[in-house]
This record gives C-alpha cells, sequence and structure tokens, in this order.
C-alpha cells in the first residue's frame, strides 16, 4: 500500500496555507492603506470646505 498520493495532498495543502498566511496579510495591509488615505481626503476636502478661500465671500 502506497501513501504517495497522501503526502502529495498533504505537501499541497501545506504549500496552499503558507501562500495564503504570505498573501493575507499583505492584502489587508493594502485596504487598510486606502481606507486610510480615503480617510484623509475626506478629513481634508471638510476642513478646506469650512474654511472659504480669502477671495470667497462667507455664506
Amino acid at each position: 500500500m502506497s501513501y504517495q498520493g497522501y503526502v502529495i495532498a498533504a505537501y499541497l495543502v501545506f504549500a496552499a496555507v503558507l501562500l495564503w498566511d504570505f498573501v493575507a496579510p499583505r492584502i489587508r495591509i493594502r485596504q487598510l492603506l486606502r481606507a486610510m488615505r480615503l480617510l484623509a481626503a475626506r478629513r481634508a476636502a471638510a476642513v478646506s470646505s469650512s474654511h472659504p478661500s480669502p477671495g470667497e465671500l462667507p455664506r
């Protein structure tokens, strides 16, 4: 009886999990950085819209 199929399957599962452990944090970091950039842009837009430009009349 040969266990070759089981061993190959175990190595494939191990490689898949190792790859996921490498990729998943990078995806999450990219999502967090994007969210922080969008939040900073929203805050900057809110600050700039609350302060009128020097030539602009207040409402």
